[in-house]
């Protein structure tokens, strides 16, 4: 019987398991460091926020694993030794394989910060994170403040669990405006205001210079290149991740940033596939980046390997990008391309609105010359995202897209609607005399396969 061994438990390993599972009998192991079971990554911040506990954040019984016939085993791999196809584990007997998929996900990058290693000082990635925040900052007596270094999505996280126990936060952003090379200027300023109004320390452009230790060899502070010296005993390394591919450095695989892959997740060497945060495409997909840490695409790859395995070789091909995440209590969604002013394509033109008294707004990308809609970026207000991968791939025109916009929007049914204040300020800004309708939802899709 033919031997899939999984090296990582995350969304996209599993994904990868459970549909080889639904497809074959083939014998399937997975083997993990992290946990023994399977767990919903980006729940792990509402464990500490006290919203649910960690068992809460696993999808499947225990029984799941046994009755599916997928193996789990609790090891580090060392090394892969693609000769004899096998794994060799730290502790415990290798493990041979037919062939192998390497979906071991991303680690917290460090650069080289003088005390990065010291005690107190860690990233937010995995359950050992959790448990090493946990400990480092149990409460506001503990931890009377926590530096955060690094203004993406994961330092944002931290800022809210630490603040949730009252700790105070202060926020180390290299960029002058927070996340301004994704977020146009108009989104990145909301964002500023927000964080602020949360009673969190922002400090923008400004990079930290050292962390300095205590006489247990515990973090005490840091400084800045601004020169100031901040007492903390909690320092957050959150300036980004990279992939977790330490181990495969003397393994013939080929790795650049990650392991590369072709369309098909092929590696360099035969029966041996990479997926998830860890895989990067020889040629980006479009104006995708070749490595993508985002949890769909995860999953997608998962799905498309799956079929490759089981004998019918497919693409991976992941579509319109999209993505959604929250900036404390604000959502945000992204449909498409919507560049921020460092990025910003030549014919890339932005329209932009903010509610003037709510923390809402839209980003609207277009193509100066033909009108094309490209993408839209939301804050605050909840849109389908069939509508708008429908949209793209018709390659709709931005006033259409306006005209249609409440058929897109997909807040409760009591919730403030604000498009006719958009397309009012649309007009004005572009002259036009659009005026805002909708069809039935249904109708829209009565020919889309759900």
């Amino acid at each position: 019987m033919e031997h899939i061994v999984i090296i990582g438990n995350g969304i996209s390993g599993v994904t990868a398991a459970r549909h080889i599972r639904k497809k074959s009998n083939k014998k399937i192991t997975i083997v993990s460091a992290e946990t023994d079971y399977f767990f919903s990554r980006t729940a792990l911040m509402y464990v500490f926020m006290g919203h649910m506990t960690f068992e809460h954040t696993q999808p499947y019984e225990k029984w799941f694993w046994k009755k599916n016939r997928i193996d789990l085993v609790n090891g580090k791999v060392e090394t892969v030794d693609t000769a004899k196809k096998k794994i060799d584990l730290a502790n415990g007997d290798p493990i041979k394989y037919d062939k192998l998929i390497i979906a071991t996900g991303s680690k917290p990058n460090k650069f080289g910060w003088p005390g990065q290693d010291l005690l107190g000082v860690q990233g937010l990635y995995s359950k050992q994170d959790l448990d090493q925040l946990e400990a480092n900052a149990p409460d506001n007596k503990t931890c009377k403040r926590a530096v955060i270094v690094g203004g993406g999505l994961i330092g944002i996280e931290m800022a809210e669990m630490l603040r949730s126990r009252k700790i105070p936060v202060t926020f180390l952003v290299r960029e002058t405006s927070f996340w301004n090379g994704v977020l146009p200027a108009g989104e990145s300023a909301l964002i500023n205001e927000h964080i602020l109004d949360h009673h969190i320390d922002l400090r923008l452009a400004t990079n930290l210079v050292e962390i300095l230790a205590d006489e247990n060899g515990r973090a005490k502070a840091v400084t800045t290149d601004k020169g100031d010296t901040i007492e903390c005993s909690v320092v957050g390394l959150t300036a980004g991740v990279s992939p977790n591919i330490d181990f495969l450095k003397n393994s013939g695989i080929e790795i650049g940033r990650g392991v590369k892959v072709n369309r098909y997740l092929e590696t360099n060497i035969d029966d041996i596939f990479a997926i998830g945060d860890c895989a990067e495409q020889h040629e980006s997909i479009g104006q995708r980046r070749p490595i993508e840490a985002v949890w769909y695409t995860g999953r997608m790859m998962g799905e498309t390997l799956a079929q490759t395995i089981c004998g019918t070789k497919t693409e991976y091909k992941p579509g319109h990008w999209f993505n959604s995440a929250k900036f404390l209590d604000i959502e945000y969604q992204t449909y498409g391309w919507v560049f921020s002013e460092r990025y910003k394509k030549d014919n890339e033109a932005h329209f932009h609105w903010r509610d003037d008294k709510e923390n809402i707004c839209i980003t609207v990308a277009f193509d100066k010359e033909t009108k094309q809609f490209l993408g839209i970026n939301t804050f605050g207000i909840r849109m389908r995202h069939e509508i708008f991968d429908r949209w793209l791939s018709e390659k709709r025109s931005v006033s259409e897209v306006m005209e249609y916009l409440k058929d897109a929007n997909f807040d409760p049914e009591f919730y403030t609607q604000y498009e006719d204040k958009i397309i009012s300020k649309y007009n004005l800004d572009y002259g036009t005399t659009i005026r805002p309708k909708k069809k039935s939802w249904k109708r829209i899709f009565k020919n889309t396969k759900a």
